[in-house]
């Protein structure tokens, strides 16, 4: 299992105790530091079942000061997967990935039914 987080998330901190305190064994990832790649994103985009805007950070500073919000409607599915592999900070997190399940975003009722 791939636990895809940027440190200093609160959010990211949150889903991590949360799978410490359940025992689930996963491997961490620096999102800032490896970045998800272009495939690595379009495999976990089609097994997460989401709208691909999902996979961006909205309230990320990068996100903001790109101006995405008003430029990713006119933008291809394949040009926003480029965009998400260029810079980690604009990948919305935490991603948990475990062979055909994808969670993107912590929410514990989620997280415990997928998992638990």
């Amino acid at each position: 299992m791939l636990f895809l987080e940027y440190p200093p998330c609160s959010t990211c901190r949150k889903a991590k105790a949360w799978l410490d305190s359940h025992d689930v064994v996963y491997t961490a990832r620096h999102i800032k530091d490896e970045n998800p790649t272009y495939e690595e994103l379009k495999d976990w985009h089609a097994k997460s079942g989401l709208p691909l805007k999902k996979f961006f950070n909205t309230s990320g500073q990068l996100y903001k000061s790109m101006q995405l919000k008003d430029r990713l409607p006119g933008m291809s599915e394949d040009e926003r997967l480029h965009l998400l592999a260029e810079d980690g900070m604009l990948v919305k997190r935490p991603i948990l990935v475990d062979g055909e399940k994808v969670l993107v975003g912590f929410r514990e009722n989620e997280w415990a039914e997928a998992l638990l």
